[in-house]
């Protein structure tokens, strides 16, 4: 709408609606914002929004809540001259002396060494723009936080099917017979997915739900099947047995869009042994797979190029070219890998009976083979061959972070990629569909710098400090083959690791490996608390020093609309604003929120002035660039470029007229064009006249089988979404991953792996996948420690920026470990008692509840409710830090010292995903006469200067008062 709706209610005062896009969970529903007389009322959800339809959360609707919450930041604050660390003890600062201090520290880390500088944030929709910032200062040391949320996902589906789901992809629940979830708690696209599976189950579609705990979704289900933790990859690499075995996989699918048939070299004593036979050895490959592979011809009984018109290739056997090279093709190398990994093999792995994963074998291949859908569109794939429809195996699968957040689970993601392959459900009616910027090339074209001399004084980093390595070569490692990342990114520790690893950010940096830096700066990440592992232990790595007495990581910079954990350790604060406060764009450039039909991206506009002295993020990175003159925020003569945010956001392209830029809607100097245009200086009101939100619908025909579909692709390119209009086969067999697998072999010339290393890289970098015990329990005594423990977060919270908010803390004040009485039981304690939960970390004392609802060797509780005393201007005796607890504790963020070394990361060693999920505990009932409160316990972190005093417990329930004089 143009203008907020204005009108009077009866009562005193006018009310405004104003709309914007919600930011209480990553879900980024369009909202309405109810006002009187300029305060917040009420939050409803937008009708009229293609995400969620006007449907609204828990969370959603206590927005409000959060905008008056006496937890916010309002004044710039500098800890005081002589003050510890920790003791937040703090004075309050202008912005100008913030700026100031900054740049010229910023301004002298650049021109002497700017990887001394590094930048972190937490769960932001703002990556595009921080990595920008990152790369045009220098730093190589940047990254989000999906190394710690979900970077195995993403890296495992898109490195096999060139999307992923989340934001990029997922289940086709109105086409779909059979949804399949596994490891998903009900945090993910919460709200857009509960109405599909709503609708799903009214039409009488069958849910089964894979997970060791039933709670949100999974309550539900059709069918739960409770699965130990970390064993996933057990259960799919036996489905996918069974499938092989019974002749339940679409063949014809997989020979036209998949490598199944591709032929690999296969003889152990060729240094080419593993790469996939090339017609044309010396093709050197881009960001697209070139066509000059080969199958073997069932007519001819030879080689012939692969997509040949009217050949007809084997998927099994094995053969010997013309030039004497054995090969076989990559389905066979699948069923081999598969052979012995039967559903009685998985039994005692997972805990789900063989009879069982024969069952849901069965059901997903006969429902995939029997119970096809047609749409009668016409379209051409990408080697001219017309079709008069799309057809669909309606079998829909959705997974996150159970699966994402153990050291298996790269493997395990890749696995479940090649299950939906085998049932030819990728980009089709009722299976996985991919949304706009994917599917993109396997590996994505962008790449991360490739050695130290990328990194200059006063010079852009000389690459992307993200980016997809597709061979050795692309590492970014030094001559000696050790990281130049101080998270050890992209090295040969972790060389998939696209998304950074923050979680080892901090340890890292305390003990200056692979050197010490002078500024971190962290943006909404609690990493002294909640969004760190082994949470006592970096705490005291803050305030840890030198022998002269400086802190050993010298300046800390933390940026949060609310007095975090990690706030009371800041050397330096920066107040953030609250969503409604901000102009934000969620980008194609970044994690848009698009539908299967085709490019969606909001943004949000400020329905309230920011309080007090804050200022949002992004302003600050605007602001930071132009005064420190990084090339992209100034012009040649060194002015400024761009006044603010809102206007770096219309006029910015990706190169100087490219027409691409962070918004896709209303471009063009009129306001004519789509995705692609000049800047249009008028582009805010009309995002605002369309509630906040621009969708761009595909033709019918290039909404599915985008990986192959003419028209689609040649859409994309001509739209900058890909570079290449080239086919995206499905890669079954990875051939990247067995590059890297040659080179710790010693049979591939260029970079090695440090010998440490070899036997771990030779090991995992496996391309075909496979199952191992994660690696933390390989390294812990199970029978001391013989139970799994997971936390999750709830539905009515989101990470811990909502266990402050008064409506929230309702629902949950507080948390409980929850178990199966069978472990009561055994350990001679009751329902609601206080026990200890041990690792071989530490200890943590809480209540405990007993639940069936939970796979018998597994304890769980919910995240980030448990805080430190007074943090979050919650008082020191608040349930939270009395009662509630966190699990963190217990889990380190580094793997005990073994043959690869002493300080690996506790994460998948493919790409540095941390391993949540792997940690191994024993619990046991605690002294009935020690206190009644949860250990470990913390010095009550005070109120900060400009902080708004705690309010009486009768107006936590009452919005929109505050104000009132």
């Amino acid at each position: 709408m143009q203008d907020p709706t204005t009108y009077s209610d009866g009562l005193i005062g006018q009310v405004e609606v104003k709309e914007t896009t919600c930011y209480m969970c990553a879900c980024r529903c369009g909202i309405r914002v109810h006002l009187r007389d300029g305060e917040v009322r009420y939050i409803d959800g937008n009708p009229n929004h293609p995400l969620n339809k006007g449907v609204i959360c828990a969370k959603g609707s206590s927005g409000i809540m959060k905008q008056y919450s006496p937890g916010r930041i309002t004044r710039p604050l500098r800890r005081k001259a002589g003050a510890e660390r920790g003791a937040s003890e703090f004075e309050v600062i202008s912005w100008e002396e913030a700026f100031s201090l900054l740049t010229e520290r910023l301004a002298r880390l650049r021109a002497e060494d700017p990887k001394q500088f590094a930048l972190f944030t937490g769960r932001d929709q703002m990556q595009a723009l921080t990595g920008m910032f990152a790369k045009q200062f220098g730093t190589p040391n940047y990254a989000a936080h999906g190394g710690f949320c979900s970077v195995n996902m993403a890296a495992g589906l898109i490195y096999t099917i060139g999307g992923s789901f989340w934001e990029f992809g997922g289940p086709d629940l109105e086409h779909a017979r059979l949804f399949v979830m596994i490891g998903t708690a009900e945090d993910h696209h919460s709200n857009p997915l509960k109405m599909a599976i709503s609708e799903f189950k009214r039409r009488g579609g069958r849910f089964i739900s894979i997970n060791p705990i039933r709670t949100g979704y999974s309550a539900i289900a059709d069918e739960w099947v409770p699965i130990k933790p970390g064993s996933d990859g057990a259960l799919i690499l036996a489905i996918t047995h069974e499938l092989i075995h019974t002749g339940l996989f679409d063949r014809d699918f997989l020979i036209q869009y998949s490598n199944a048939a591709e032929l690999v070299i296969n003889d152990p004593a060729r240094d080419d042994h593993g790469l996939l036979y090339r017609a044309e050895m010396h093709v050197e490959e881009g960001c697209f797979d070139p066509d000059n592979r080969l199958w073997w011809d069932r007519e001819i009984n030879g080689p012939i190029s692969t997509h040949t018109p009217g050949a007809e290739p084997r998927l099994l056997g094995s053969y010997v070219l013309p030039d004497g090279t054995p090969v076989k093709p990559s389905f066979q190398l699948l069923k081999e890998r598969v052979e012995s990994y039967t559903p009685e093999w998985a039994e005692p792995i997972t805990g789900i009976p063989a009879a069982t994963i024969r069952r849901l074998a069965h059901e997903m291949g006969v429902t995939a083979r029997d119970q096809k859908i047609e749409l009668p569109l016409k379209w051409t794939d990408c080697w001219d061959d017309e079709h008069d429809s799309i057809t669909g195996n309606p079998v829909a699968f959705h997974a996150m972070r159970g699966l994402a957040a153990h050291s298996n689970g790269f493997q395990t993601i890749r696995a479940l990629g090649i299950l939906m392959s085998l049932l030819g459900t990728i980009d089709r009616p009722g299976g996985f569909r991919h949304r706009a910027p994917y599917p993109r090339p396997i590996p994505p074209c962008p790449k991360p710098p490739t050695g130290p001399e990328a990194v200059q004084p006063n010079t852009p980093l000389d690459g992307l400090p993200l980016g997809w390595p597709a061979k050795p070569e692309d590492l970014f490692v030094d001559a000696a083959g050790e990281a130049v990342r101080l998270d050890k990114a992209f090295s040969w520790e972790y060389p998939l690791s696209v998304h950074g690893l923050m979680h080892n950010v901090i340890t890292n940096a305390w003990r200056g490996d692979p050197y010490p830096i002078d500024t971190l700066f962290l943006f909404m990440a609690n990493m002294a608390w909640n969004s760190t592992m082994n949470t006592g232990e970096v705490r005291r790595m803050l305030v840890d020093k030198q022998p002269n007495g400086e802190y050993k990581i010298p300046f800390l910079v933390v940026c949060d609309t609310f007095a975090s954990e990690t706030v009371a350790f800041a050397d330096l604060v920066l107040p953030d604003t609250t969503y409604l406060e901000r102009h934000d764009v969620l980008s194609m450039l970044d994690r848009p929120i698009s539908e299967f039909e085709g490019p969606v991206d909001a943004v949000r506009i400020p329905i309230l002035p920011p309080k007090g002295d804050c200022k949002p993020f992004q302003e600050m990175l605007i602001e930071l660039g132009s005064r420190l003159k990084l090339p992209a925020f100034v012009n040649a003569d060194g002015s400024r470029k761009y006044r603010d945010y809102p206007d770096f956001i219309v006029n910015y392209e990706t190169s100087p007229g490219s027409g691409i830029g962070f918004l896709a809607g209303w471009r063009g100097e009129d306001g004519d064009k789509s995705l692609k245009g000049e800047p249009n200086p008028n582009q805010w009101e009309r995002y605002a006249e369309h509630g906040c939100v621009f969708q761009h619908e595909l033709p019918h025909n290039y909404q599915y089988m985008r990986n192959w579909n003419k028209g689609y692709l040649h859409w994309a390119r001509a739209h900058g979404l890909i570079r290449y209009a080239e086919p995206i086969i499905l890669h079954l067999y990875s051939e990247v991953l067995q590059k890297f697998r040659l080179a710790a072999q010693g049979k591939r010339p260029g970079r090695q792996p440090p010998e440490r290393l070899r036997e771990r890289v030779e090991t995992f970098f496996d391309p075909l996948p496979f199952y191992y015990e994660p690696l933390e329990s390989q390294l812990t005594d199970t029978a001391r420690y013989p139970l799994n423990a997971l936390t999750q977060r709830p539905m009515a919270m989101y990470h811990s920026w909502d266990s402050q908010n008064a409506w929230l803390r309702q629902i949950h004040s507080h948390n409980y470990l929850y178990l199966s009485p069978r472990v009561g039981a055994e350990q001679g304690f009751g329902d609601g008692d206080w026990v200890w939960v041990e690792s071989v970390h530490g200890r943590v004392r809480c209540m405990c509840r007993f639940s069936e609802a939970v796979e018998p060797g597994t304890v769980w509780t919910w995240n980030a409710i448990g805080k430190a005393a007074g943090a979050w201007g919650l008082s020191a005796d608040a349930d939270e830090s009395r009662k509630g607890f966190l699990l963190n504790h217990l889990i380190h963020e580094e793997l005990p010292a073994h043959a690869a070394g002493e300080h690996l990361s506790n994460s998948d060693p493919v790409t540095g995903q941390a391993a949540w999920f792997d940690v191994r505990v024993r619990v046991y009932k605690a002294d009935p006469h020690e206190p009644a409160m949860t250990s470990p316990q913390f010095t009550p972190m005070p109120r900060l200067p400009g902080q708004e005093k705690q309010r009486g417990k009768w107006q936590a329930y009452v919005a929109g008062i505050f104000g009132k004089k």
